[in-house]
């Protein structure tokens, strides 16, 4: 789970399933599931709590009842869990009707945020949009939501599924779509262990699902999807459109940079930052690095990892304080702590390394920076967006770095040839324009569930 436990989920189940309302064998199976749920909740609390308390706090009330009123009328429910998701629905949003109202949800505060920003210019037309936190996957709290917002329909992006707010809607006749649907490796064996119970409770209550790749539409067909309910409408992520450059920031870099070439290490996770670092100190060539950690409750500590070096460094967050008044000495090194600017910096990027790579979490969005005609660097853990790795590599659009050591030489040698450096940042331009249409065989396929109008 990726936020601390509600302290009030037993009372929840009491509630539910109390004295009052004895359990019975036909309610037995979803009371356990709830206990076993509560239950993971309660053992995750004082980790969570103690590493991301700060910054997961705040997710509770929502997540526990405490709602948003509605606005509007019949709104349609998107769910993104995170900040790539965010990104996807907001996508999807601006092709719906403008005035079709919306509810979005999500799990972390990253995403929160990413949501709030990047659906506050859909209201511009007089769209209702209510963002909040998904409600934990227990009846009352999923009720009450339901209760609350009444949504035509819920679309859930990429790979979420939550059996208790499945079954919810199918109770209320509440139709479900999957979009931008992908299957990890890791996740397919696990979803084929489990058979049957996988099928019934996860993808027979969906009336749509539209797989990203070929290969992710034949994993969910082999997992029972319905064919006549499963199509490829590819990845929404090749339709995003180019953010905004951040008010005055992208000039500061700018200067900050002076002559020098920008390098750009985006979305790096735990135990990737010491690796990345390494790799640049032995570059051995003038450079400015911008380094984002993907997760803002790491800023201080990535931030200490790099004062530990010998390298001038410089906070972002430092640029806003100083209102134009740069150093007078030019930083090696920018640490990047700031939520939804770094889909924008990777317009700068002479070279772009994509975190999450170099240690086993399955990787990040390398279309983020190849949609600039900036060459990318990846390691070997690209799972997550695996298809879209094995495309650009097979054009010359990327560039495999296994371990640090090749790191350091990817980004020597993009440097010291501007001209390959080019080509492959023009080849991966190629392969992101040539898989755009995400988006209106998307809202296709959900217009055959969902009244849109």
């Amino acid at each position: 789970m990726e936020s601390p436990p509600p302290a009030g989920a037993g009372i929840i189940l009491v509630r539910q399933y109390g004295p009052d309302r004895p359990v019975s064998g036909r309610h037995l199976m979803w009371f356990l599931y709830q206990l076993a749920m509560a239950a993971g909740l309660g053992v995750a609390a004082p980790v969570l709590l103690a590493r991301r308390g700060r910054h997961y706090l705040p997710t509770l009330p929502a997540r526990l009842g405490r709602l948003p009123e509605a606005r509007g009328t019949s709104p349609l429910w998107l769910h993104a869990a995170s900040v790539g998701e965010a990104g996807v629905a907001a996508t999807l949003a601006r092709a719906l009707p403008p005035d079709l109202d919306l509810v979005v949800t999500t799990v972390t505060p990253t995403g929160q945020a990413a949501a709030e920003k990047l659906f506050e210019p859909l209201t511009a037309g007089g769209r209702s949009v209510v963002v909040t936190y998904l409600p934990f996957d227990l009846g009352l709290l999923v009720g009450r939501f339901l209760d609350r917002y009444a949504p035509r329909g819920l679309v859930l992006f990429e790979s979420e599924l939550w059996p208790l707010l499945l079954r919810d809607c199918r109770r209320r006749s509440i139709p479900v779509a999957v979009l931008n649907a992908r299957i990890s490796d890791r996740s397919y064996g696990r979803m084929k262990r489990a058979g049957r119970l996988y099928r019934r409770f996860l993808l027979d209550p969906l009336g749509r699902l539209g797989a990203q790749s070929p290969q992710d539409e034949e994993r969910l067909l082999s997992l029972g999807a319905r064919p006549a309910r499963t199509s490829l409408t590819g990845n929404l992520k090749f339709d995003t459109p180019e953010p905004l450059p951040v008010a005055g920031l992208e000039q500061a870099l700018r200067d900050l940079a002076a002559d020098r070439p920008i390098l750009v290490a985006g979305s790096t996770m735990p135990g990737e930052e010491p690796i990345v670092l390494d790799a640049f100190e032995r570059l051995g060539r003038e450079a400015l690095l911008v380094l984002a950690p993907r997760h803002p409750e790491r800023f201080d500590e990535v931030w200490r990892e790099v004062e530990a070096r010998s390298l001038a460094a410089m906070r972002r967050s430092r640029i806003v304080a100083a209102a134009g008044a740069l150093p007078a000495s030019a930083p090696r090194i920018v640490l990047l702590d700031s939520l939804g600017e770094l889909a924008s910096i990777y317009r700068l990027a002479s070279a772009a390394f994509i975190g999450g790579t170099l240690v086993p979490t399955g990787g990040h969005n390398p279309i983020e920076a190849a949609r600039f005609g900036v060459p990318v660097i990846v390691g070997p853990s690209m799972e997550n967006f695996r298809r879209i790795a094995r495309d650009l590599e097979a054009a010359d659009g990327l560039t495999l770095a296994p371990d640090g050591e090749a790191l350091t030489e990817a980004w020597r040698r993009l440097l010291d040839r501007p001209d390959e450096a080019a080509e492959q940042g023009r080849r991966g331009l190629a392969i992101v324009d040539r898989n755009r249409g995400a988006v209106k065989r998307s809202v296709e396929l959900l217009s055959e569930l969902v009244d849109l109008n």
